[in-house]
């Protein structure tokens, strides 16, 4: 390549290229850069390389470089790395695999056509063998990515799909992606390879940002590999492969954490194996699989109603609703009177309307359904015609009733006051029989309060429930405070750490917003109770606890098990509420 600049020192320098004003030259210089830099073995490749990286990431749809051969160049010189272990030590050519597969990725991720030019440029045998770990995780990490955008797309699936390892090698990554980040990099601060720290942090933090960086590269990894599995659930053929219950029982686990929020994870990958007939089968055989779902179901999960959606489908399936029914019906009663959750509308009458052909079924013949689970659904249709009733009820009338439920509310609130909590959640549920079902905000009181009776009774079951309503019931959905609480000390009691923190998480924010003299946070101060319990969890579900036990990084102390003490007197909690 010729020289562009007379100051440069070093010929052919991509960034001299990039600088020429006649368009015609450049393309032609640029062309030739790709095809000759594979070639080459000087000094100072990584910096054209990570160039491109940037330029990939800002302009991901400029076809320009596509044109001019990017995924050629990218492809050999990932091949390079992997066939000449003796050039990838040399100078600083260890990053060139990582930002190549990196490149691919990012021009693939938006636009089919320049995913067809990745594939047709050979793009995928160099990176199934970064998926292998070849290298290390960090390549995993992104050649994970490349394949998922890949795949994506239905004129790239089938030659992704004709790598039949591909799909096993993404399962056996999703698994162990957390333990094998944990062992290869976090746990050992002196063992961490250079090259990892800098693409972590760009050179730009310690041992502690390396730290937060890898666990949050560490989700990516597992997250992504469950996106590319995802890809392959949609097709019936793979999901023999996929639906192994090893794997399934595991996927209500892979969350995420939070510092991957944004992605759906393995409830993503459950809600379309759900979808599938051929799928619902093997979920349906997993007990744990369906109490996952519903408490992700009843959470403050921003996947939530890709659970509910899962548990309707199995529902509605005549081969495997007889096996769920039971476990599922308390959980979507619960839910019955949401009515939205971001763009999905109208959750809670698809809920009542699946419970209803349920037990119609039964009826027909056709299911079978326990006393008890028949009778939560009929109580659950009873409320319903309740409230048409009352459309037609004079005025006078609701009031009367309103009335009389705030009068029995009372007594509750002074049963529980001298240490009656029986008592006063029976109360509770007398005042909600009496209140018209319109009476919203009263009904959120009223349920929220039996919830905390039955926090202090030890029935986390039953608070959880009654939370739940409070909380479906609620304008907006989910951010009552108090019931946010209760619930979290409620799924505290029963071990479940993720859905605790995140209805703590959720209740501290609602706190800063609010105008409750009980609840507002004095001087900005997160409540001592809220920060203890929120640490406390943050702990249970971090994302390496596993890893880190199993390697001995992390001894499980006592006051980390659940407990239920200390609910009682939660620091300027009031127990009872008297508004919403």
């Amino acid at each position: 390549m010729d020289k562009v600049s007379s100051d440069c020192p070093y010929p052919g320098c991509f960034f001299c290229v990039m600088k020429e004003a006649n368009p015609s030259k450049r393309r032609a210089s640029v062309l030739k850069f790709f095809r000759e830099l594979p070639c080459q073995d000087d000094d100072g490749q990584v910096l054209p390389i990570s160039g491109l990286w940037n330029t990939a990431m800002a302009h991901p749809n400029d076809p320009e470089f596509i044109e001019l051969g990017i995924f050629e160049c990218m492809s050999a010189l990932i091949w390079k790395g992997l066939k000449n272990r003796r050039w990838l030590s040399h100078d600083q050519n260890i990053y060139i695999p990582y930002y190549a597969a990196h490149i691919v990725g990012s021009y693939t991720m938006n636009m089919e056509e320049f995913a067809e030019s990745a594939v047709h440029a050979g793009v995928i045998p160099p990176l199934v063998e970064l998926l292998r770990g070849r290298l290390t995780w960090v390549e995993q990490r992104v050649a994970v990515r490349a394949l998922g955008h890949l795949a994506t797309y239905a004129s790239t699936f089938p030659t992704v799909a004709s790598h039949g390892e591909i799909l096993e090698l993404s399962i056996q990554l999703a698994v162990s992606s957390l333990e094998i980040v944990y062992s290869h990099f976090y746990q050992y601060v002196d063992r961490r390879l250079s090259y990892h720290c800098d693409l972590l942090t760009r050179g730009m933090g310690g041992v502690e940002m390396e730290s937060r960086k890898a666990e949050e590269w560490a989700s990516q990894l597992q997250c992504w590999s469950l996106q590319l599995i995802n890809c392959f659930a949609f097709k019936p053929e793979f999901l023999p492969t996929i639906c192994k219950q090893e794997f399934l029982t595991k996927l209500p686990g892979m969350w995420g954490g939070l510092v991957n929020e944004n992605s759906p994870a393995g409830i993503g990958l459950l809600r379309t194996i759900c979808h599938q007939k051929l799928g619902r089968g093997p979920v349906a055989s997993c007990p744990g699989i369906i109490e996952a779902l519903c408490n992700i179901a009843r959470s403050s999960d921003d996947w939530q109603y890709m659970a509910i959606d899962c548990l309707l489908w199995l529902l509605q399936d005549p081969n495997t609703c007889h096996k769920v029914i039971d476990k599922v019906v308390p959980a979507l009663v619960d839910l019955a009177e949401i009515t939205t959750l971001g763009d999905h509308k109208k959750l809670g009458d698809s809920i009542v309307n699946v419970l209803q052909d349920c037990i119609e079924s039964q009826g027909s013949g056709r299911s079978s359904i326990s006393s008890r689970t028949k009778e939560q659904i009929e109580d659950l249709l009873s409320s319903k015609q309740r409230l048409k009733w009352e459309k037609n009820m004079p005025k006078e009338d609701l009031h009367i009733k309103q009335a009389a439920a705030l009068v029995v509310k009372l007594e509750g609130n002074s049963l529980f006051s001298s240490g009656n909590i029986s008592g006063a959640a029976s109360k509770y549920s007398e005042a909600l029989a009496l209140c018209p079902m319109r009476s919203k905000k009263e009904r959120v009181v009223l349920y929220s309060n039996r919830a905390q009776c039955y926090l202090l009774l030890q029935q986390p079951l039953a608070a959880i429930s009654d939370a739940t309503r409070a909380l479906c019931l609620h304008r907006p959905v989910n951010r009552h405070a108090k019931s946010l609480w209760r619930r979290a000390q409620a799924y505290d009691m029963l071990g479940l750490a993720k859905e605790s923190l995140l209805d703590a998480i959720l209740f501290i924010n609602e706190c800063s917003q609010s105008n409750d003299p009980d609840l507002s946070l004095r001087q900005n101060k997160v409540p001592d109770y809220a920060e203890r319990l929120v640490k406390k969890q943050m702990r249970a579900a971090w994302l390496f606890r596993e890893a880190a036990i199993k390697h001995g990084g992390e001894r499980l102390r006592q006051s980390d098990k659940p407990t239920i003490k200390g609910i009682k007197h939660a620091h300027n909690m009031q127990l009872v509420e008297e508004e919403p």
